[in-house]
């Protein structure tokens, strides 16, 4: 069996890459060990099912899962029954699933942690010192000294184990990292990636000759809440790439229609990009309708999920992300059909961008446009990524409406080389072209008026 590529970043630019050069953009969504698409790895209760279904997200463009080592909903998904004591169930639920995913080309973005199941399943957690663990509270899983020295033996562990492969696109070294972990202090961000950060990478440059990306991941509403935050998520030199959870209040995380949440995704990325000051790549890697779901115990509807989805990745990627994945919250807790056909529309639109080299910047507020369109995108000065949506008309239940008549658009695109520019437009509900035009910068900007669309269309414009 060949094994699989591993991935890095591509050489001054914010994307990743394959250690052939090859560009790889993470295309995927949160799953986890309990939830039904991966529930038969238990046991090996229903393997060929799992694999079954693993094909069918390959069809649909589907190449990263980002997982939760434990996901401790249920006591018995405990992947260590005390530190160091693992849970044999769980080592082969693991060694199934990674030899899957290495049989298949699939990648996992791997955290060791649920920390919201960790924090409020403490009472019953093998960490807790009342249950023999070595952390006296949850409010020290990122100071005490003894609970960081468990942390890293469980990511030794896992890197031991199954590490040697390229199916581990990253480490995510601490999911949702929140002060709250860290007896309210701001600076145990930095302190814990300053420990667990190079312990493993020069594990993994012994055991590998070389060493996985590395992130951590935050809630994004603490960003605004605690700015001090900034320093460690967007620019801790250890890190490879900057992660963070868009969950707005009232846009994202309660949707009222399904234009308002592509906004805020498109502002929110604009400000994350405006945090970093390398080239390191920033990945958005969980959104979604939690607030709706969690706190009202209401599931969207599928066509209006469907949608909401749809716009979010969008708006993500052309405001220059690298990728974003949405946490289902869902009855089932499964992403629907629509959402595949959405992510295999995306998967088709990527070859036309040569990411390797694209040295981008938002320009979300300096594309214009029409008054009745929202622009979003990234360029530098060879290419640039355009996404256009309507602000309307809208249905009562908060979509757009599809039967609205098709518009051209206006689009100036700032800072493109003077020169010749070929657009492809791409319509993403479809996944399919939707037209070609050439169009000249004169070297402060190229304007050209688009085709007539209906909702959104996508655009990649390249050098002629």
């Amino acid at each position: 069996m060949t094994s699989l590529p591993w991935i890095g970043r591509a050489d001054g630019a914010p994307y990743f890459v394959e250690e052939s050069g090859a560009a790889w953009a993470p295309i995927g969504h949160n799953d986890a060990i309990t939830w039904p698409d991966l529930a038969g790895l238990y046991r090996r209760r229903d393997l060929p099912g799992v694999e079954r279904h693993l094909r069918w997200l390959q069809e649909h463009g589907v190449n990263c899962l980002r997982l939760m080592l434990e996901y401790s909903q249920h006591d018995h998904r405990h992947l260590e029954h005390a530190p160091g004591r693992y849970n044999p169930a769980l080592v082969q639920l693991w060694d199934d699933l990674v030899a899957l995913c290495q049989k298949l080309g699939m990648r996992l973005l791997l955290t060791p942690f649920d920390t919201f199941f960790l924090w409020i399943r403490w009472d019953s957690h093998p960490y807790n010192k009342a249950n023999g663990g070595p952390c006296a509270a949850r409010t020290e899983l990122l100071t005490c000294p003894a609970t960081r020295e468990a942390v890293k033996a469980r990511l030794a562990f896992a890197t031991e184990r199954w590490g040697g492969s390229g199916v581990i696109f990253a480490w995510d070294l601490w999911n949702e990292m929140h002060p709250k972990h860290g007896e309210a202090d701001p600076d145990c961000f930095a302190r814990f990636i300053d420990d667990v950060s190079p312990f493993m990478r020069d594990l993994e440059m012994r055991l590998h000759g070389r060493a996985h990306l590395q992130t951590v991941s935050i809630f994004g509403p603490e960003l605004g809440w605690h700015p001090r935050l900034n320093e460690p998520i967007f620019r801790h030199p250890l890190l490879d790439f900057a992660s963070s959870h868009f969950y707005e209040e009232g846009t994202i995380d309660d949707p009222p229609d399904t234009v308002a949440p592509a906004l805020s995704a498109g502002r929110l990325t604009r400000e994350a990009l405006s945090e970093i000051r390398d080239a390191r790549p920033f990945h958005e890697s969980e959104h979604g309708p939690i607030h709706r779901y969690k706190d009202h115990h209401h599931t969207l509807p599928a066509a209006f999920d469907d949608e909401y989805f749809r716009h979010m990745q969008w708006a993500i990627l052309a405001a220059g992300a690298s990728g974003s994945m949405r946490w289902p919250n869902r009855t089932p807790h499964v992403l629907t059909p629509g959402m595949r056909e959405a992510q295999r529309a995306m998967a088709g639109f990527l070859p036309l961008v040569d990411w390797q080299h694209f040295r981008r910047v938002n320009l979300n507020e300096e594309i214009g446009s029409d008054p009745d369109t929202i622009a979003f995108g990234c360029g530098d000065a060879h290419q640039a990524v355009v996404w256009l949506l309507r602000r309307g008309p809208m249905l009562p239940d908060g979509r757009l409406d599809p039967e609205m008549p098709a518009r051209p658009a206006a689009l100036r695109v700032p800072g493109l080389a003077a020169g010749r520019y070929r657009l492809a437009l791409w319509d993403t509900r479809a996944g399919r072209p939707a037209g070609a035009l050439d169009g000249v910068s004169q070297g402060d900007a190229l304007s050209v008026t688009l085709p007539p669309f209906r909702g959104d269309v996508a655009v990649a414009i390249v050098a002629a």
